[in-house]
């Protein structure tokens, strides 16, 4: 697997040296402020030294869909950020937690996250943690839920999966907005209907339907260094790839990705199959009620880490 960079740090997390907005770290005080668009350059700062590949227009859809913070230090340089995107009153995603790396180890991921939970109190939260971000998660109360399986690659010639018995695939259509909002807040555990309007104005997509009622759907849209698929909402894995398997399709030679946290060989090797191998896991962790439903209807493709 290739280590991945960004979390807050996970060894020898100090105190805080300074409250408020700000907060010494080694010979520098960070300082820090709400994200807003005009953060845009900062952040992509942030995110291409910790070798994430989001592009200026996907950090401009975070941005506009949550809240959060960005530390700085005196002369401007950034530091660290952190934020949360709320889906209902009671429950809302964490996200975007990059950490310079030549500052982990020194608080500065600590400190944004205990920011950014001070103003999520009494809500059920959910995050996506890797392997260097997954003690500090911890500590602070997460529960580990769930493998989150990152399949990604320049895509081969994909074969169309045989039909599922007594459902029909089709393409999207905008009628379907509203049975695909209701799905996916089914399979999520929570209403995001904002954030999911938005998916579905940058998105095209494939439904599945049952009787004449949608019983699943996918959606594709540009991210990174091509395309990302998800959220995908199936009962079956077989579902799940009679609908993700049209959009691949469309984007044959191109890069795509796909993250999932169900755990299923099939799918997996369809994925592989296609030219989307395993390249990396992260983990699933929730604080409060666990709210995401592990049968029936379910998530088996992400919108994003920060976004579930």
């Amino acid at each position: 697997m290739v280590r991945q960079f960004g979390e807050p740090d996970n060894d020898a997390l100090p105190t805080d040296k300074t409250a408020g907005d700000s907060f010494r770290v080694d010979k520098f005080v960070a300082t820090a402020h709400r994200i807003s668009l005009a953060d845009r350059a900062l952040l992509h700062e942030l995110t291409v030294g910790v070798f994430w590949p989001h592009r200026w227009r996907d950090l401009d859809v975070f941005i506009s869909l949550g809240e959060g913070y960005l530390a700085v230090d005196e002369i401007g340089r950034a530091m660290g950020s952190a934020m949360c995107f709320r889906a209902e009153p009671d429950f809302a995603m964490l996200g975007m937690m990059v950490t310079a790396p030549r500052l982990q180890t020194m608080g500065t991921g600590r400190w944004l996250l205990r920011r950014v939970m001070n103003e999520c109190r009494k809500m059920d939260l959910r995050l996506s943690a890797t392997r260097q971000g997954y003690r500090l998660y911890k500590e602070a109360g997460f529960v580990p839920l769930a493998t989150i399986w990152q399949h990604q690659g320049t895509t081969r010639r994909v074969q169309l999966p045989d039909a599922v018995p007594g459902v029909t695939v089709r393409g999207m259509e905008p009628d379907d907005a509203a049975g695909i909002l209701a799905l996916d807040t089914q399979a999520y555990g929570a209403a995001r209907d904002r954030a999911m309007r938005e998916m579905l104005r940058l998105s095209d997509g494939m439904v599945v339907e049952r009787d004449g009622a949608l019983c699943g759907f996918a959606l594709r849209r540009r991210f990174g260094r091509g395309w990302v698929v998800g959220p995908v909402v199936a009962e079956t894995e077989d579902i799940a790839m009679m609908l993700a398997a049209p959009l691949i399709k469309r984007s044959e030679g191109e890069f795509v990705r796909l993250d999932t946290p169900v755990e299923s060989e099939k799918f997996s090797a369809f994925l592989s199959a296609v030219g989307m191998g395993l390249y990396d896991t992260v983990t699933e962790m929730y604080l409060g009620r666990q709210r995401r439903p592990l049968d029936g209807a379910r998530m088996f493709g992400l919108t994003s880490h920060s976004l579930g």
